[in-house]
């Protein structure tokens, strides 16, 4: 069994409407459906307590088919920063040309910015920004990589688990 294709990434926000308005201002990422979860659903699907727990989900549209699922919950907790070496999730990632461009659209647009774009060892640059609720977004600029990724990388991929990242696809010892 292989999974088919990337499909969403679910946020949890502190305003819908504001989350809203900033991807689609800035990104030009749109709404594309909402709803409201029934308070016992809440209860019992999300486990958030309260006399009238609301959940508002939403879809967001990246440009090339990506999702960003966004929940409101009422009541809510206080957002936390999450360490870098804490497991679980720490960003999500924007594939765009010209990362320079995008570091001074961002900056013009009042968005938080974690430095100036870097190159990595591999030649693509990239950097970080924050949106309304402090959420990393990584933006990456791929350059040749994407054409490698797009039309070699199930070539790559097969090479690769019987080459180079071998050690990463052995049954571990007990």
């Amino acid at each position: 069994m292989r999974a088919q294709s990337f499909s969403h990434v679910g946020i949890t926000v502190s305003d819908f409407n504001r989350f809203v308005q900033f991807y689609w201002d800035i990104f030009g990422c749109p709404l594309v459906g909402a709803s409201d979860t029934p308070p016992d659903r809440v209860r019992r699907f999300f486990g958030v307590d309260g006399p009238e727990p609301r959940c508002k989900i939403g879809w967001i549209r990246v440009p090339g088919g990506g999702i960003l699922e966004i929940f409101e919950f009422q009541p809510q907790l206080a957002s936390a920063t999450i360490p870098w070496n804490r497991v679980g999730l720490t960003h999500f990632s924007f594939n765009v040309r010209n990362t320079q461009k995008w570091h001074a659209y961002l900056v013009s647009k009042g968005v938080e910015c974690l430095g100036t774009p870097e190159q990595s060892p591999r030649g693509h640059w990239f950097f970080f920004a924050k949106d309304v609720d402090g959420n990393l977004i990584e933006m990456i600029d791929l350059r040749h990589m994407y054409y490698v990724l797009k039309w070699l990388g199930p070539i790559g991929g097969w090479l690769f688990r019987r080459g180079m990242y071998k050690q990463y696809y052995a049954p571990k010892q007990a």
